[in-house]
């Protein structure tokens, strides 16, 4: 697991590298139903070389700012968009600062919108001349950000195409942007976030284990405690009960990620993550001592509410608006329900495969126990926004 987590690790740290490489400029374009909108991004070597200003390394929204006039009538000078529709001129928005650390130093986030989008053209042809006159090694990247029709979301180190200096003009194709593009996208992101989301894993881990046994009753002692499971005799009505338990929970979170993503409650991210949390405990804790027996339907659903409001925060970071948001919440729902049930699959015939034996009667408990450990664990970081050092010892 540690070997993989470290892969991950350079590889999100390598995507992270391509995105802002010294002697890049970017310019990002978003695509909504009724606009489009985007944003370039420079250094302030690249700022200094082309405007003879004297912006530092490392400078905040208010030093931009100092400068902005002079960037905004050099861009316009070298930049140009135009389709079907004809002209679009740039219309300047807010600016802001993105940091890359300290080697990179700060990048500038100058904003626009485009003018004259009467509709999204299939075509743009921009023509983009920054910073080639002082450097013609220079190479400016077009990236589409945002463009749901084309399963686009949150981008910002995937390019369209490489302006150089011999190499102005290029075009960014919109015409393969679908309703159906989108809606598949937001199925991978849903079955995606299952798929990482160690904290749903692990409740729907405790959920499923006592899905393949029956609880034997008046078991009080410790001991009995250990041995009050039987297997049950068949695969199928094991599985189908397990799925049940499945959709509950995914019924409960499509109602609170809908409610959330619509505006029309908003719960405070800590007390959603901490619940989520607690919910892992709460869920392994029936496995030892039932709390709703035969209804492990309730704990899913109940506390499936909750995680919805956590999906919900997925959903915002990725940084969604309220574009066709009936299909995002049906497409990412969708996508959590088939991720869960390829997990399922996964590891229900291992279950069921294990449910006679000694070993899976004291799994259930003891495996049980750890998950309420690492929840409580969990729950506490979460709440009070803390680190505890014991984690790095247990390895979680």
């Amino acid at each position: 697991m540690k070997k993989i987590l470290l892969i991950l690790s350079l590889f999100l740290i390598s995507n992270l590298a391509e995105a802002h490489n010294p002697g890049q400029s970017y310019l990002y374009f978003s695509t909504y139903e009724d606009r489009i909108e985007g944003e370039f991004q420079a250094k302030a070597e690249e700022w200094n070389n082309a405007l003879g200003t004297n912006l530092p390394k490392i400078y905040t929204k208010d030093d931009l700012e100092s400068i902005l006039p002079q960037i905004h009538n050099y861009i316009l000078r070298n930049v140009s968009v135009n389709s079907e529709l004809g002209e679009h001129p740039i219309i300047f928005t807010e600016p802001d600062v993105l940091s890359a650390g300290e080697s990179l130093g700060t990048f500038s986030r100058v904003h626009f919108r485009l003018d004259n989008v009467t509709k999204i053209p299939e075509q743009l042809e921009v023509t983009y001349n920054l910073f080639f006159e002082n450097n013609d090694q220079h190479r400016g990247l077009l990236l589409q950000a945002y463009n749901w029709k084309a399963g686009i979301i949150n981008n910002e180190s995937v390019h369209s195409a490489i302006f150089s200096p011999g190499n102005t003009t290029q075009e960014l194709d919109l015409s393969k942007a679908t309703t159906w593009n989108g809606f598949i996208s937001m199925v991978k992101m849903g079955i995606w976030h299952i798929w990482i989301g160690i904290d749903h894993i692990f409740f729907l881990l405790a959920l499923a284990l006592p899905a393949v046994v029956t609880r034997l009753p008046n078991r009080k002692s410790i001991i009995e405690i250990f041995n009050q499971w039987n297997g049950v005799e068949k695969f199928k009505p094991a599985f189908w009960y397990l799925v049940k338990i499945v959709t509950f929970f995914t019924i409960a979170h499509s109602i609170t990620l809908s409610l959330a993503a619509l505006g029309v409650i908003n719960l405070d991210a800590r007390i959603v993550e901490s619940i989520i949390a607690l919910s892992i405990a709460l869920a392994a804790l029936h496995n030892i001592v039932p709390i709703f027996k035969q209804k492990e339907w309730l704990i899913a659903f109940g506390f499936g509410l909750f995680h919805g409001f956590g999906f919900a925060g997925v959903l915002a970071d990725k940084g969604l608006s309220g574009e066709y948001m009936a299909l995002t919440l049906f497409g990412f729902n969708f996508g959590v329900e088939v991720g869960q049930l390829l997990i399922i699959l996964l590891f229900f015939p291992v279950l069921f495969f294990m449910r006679k034996t000694k070993v899976y009667s004291y799994s259930v408990v003891l495996a049980s126990a750890a998950l309420i450990l690492l929840s409580l664990i969990w729950t506490y970081e979460r709440f009070f926004d803390v680190n505890i050092p014991i984690r790095a010892f247990i390895g979680i």
